[in-house]
């Protein structure tokens, strides 16, 4: 079969569709996007993602992202945080959604994931022994449970909630509150959602 595209073109066009969301076409459109950009442009994309394991590793108290170059999460250095209180995310980028609230000004702890017996995620695969040690040399006051809002996320909440009360920790535990998202009408809602709703409501 004659070749239609350039090997170097189709390369390119199959290794963007391994992508996690990136389907056959806008592997072709990213692809070819590349090729009419101008050298310095690709060049900066091929650097950055060259050095991407290399300038990055994992902080060993939180297991957020950090630079190559840190020690532990500026987060976690940083004084005006308080160690007493901790946000338990699924994944790193998790991190930055609570972050750009505002809001929060405790410390974080990234398990790594949520339990998944299909995709073969156990508690054992993800970082709960040190979130039980961290509660005891930092002190913790209080854990927000903030894992997402599917099954396994809950299934991961309710495990974290049981292992926590059975660590002999006195820590208050907390989870984020879930509602309907503004703008969506009752009907549109799922029978989770709607439950959370529910469990979460306020007097006025």
């Amino acid at each position: 079969m004659t070749q239609l595209l350039p090997s170097a073109l189709t390369r390119a066009i199959d290794e963007l569709g391994r992508l996690p969301g990136v389907g056959a076409r806008t592997a072709e459109r990213y692809a070819y996007f590349l090729l009419r950009a101008d050298t310095h442009t690709t060049s900066k994309l091929a650097s950055a993602i060259s050095e991407l394991h290399s300038g990055v590793r994992t902080c060993p108290i939180t297991f957020a992202l950090i630079d190559s170059d840190q020690e532990v999460s500026p987060l976690y250095a940083d004084n005006g945080r308080n160690k007493k209180l901790v946000a338990v995310v699924e994944e790193p980028l998790d991190i930055v959604a609570l972050e750009r609230t505002g809001q929060f000004h405790g410390t974080y702890h990234v398990l790594g994931g949520a339990i998944s017996p299909i995709d073969g995620i156990g508690p054992e695969q993800l970082h709960i022994p040190e979130l039980i040690g961290r509660l005891q040399d930092d002190e913790v006051e209080e854990v927000i449970i903030a894992t997402n809002a599917s099954v396994e996320g809950e299934s991961t909440a309710l495990f974290l909630q049981r292992h926590i009360n059975e660590s002999g920790n006195d820590v208050k535990i907390s989870r984020l509150a879930r509602g309907i998202p503004v703008g969506v009408d009752l009907e549109y809602a799922d029978q989770i959602t709607l439950t959370h709703a529910l469990e979460g409501r306020r007097f006025l």
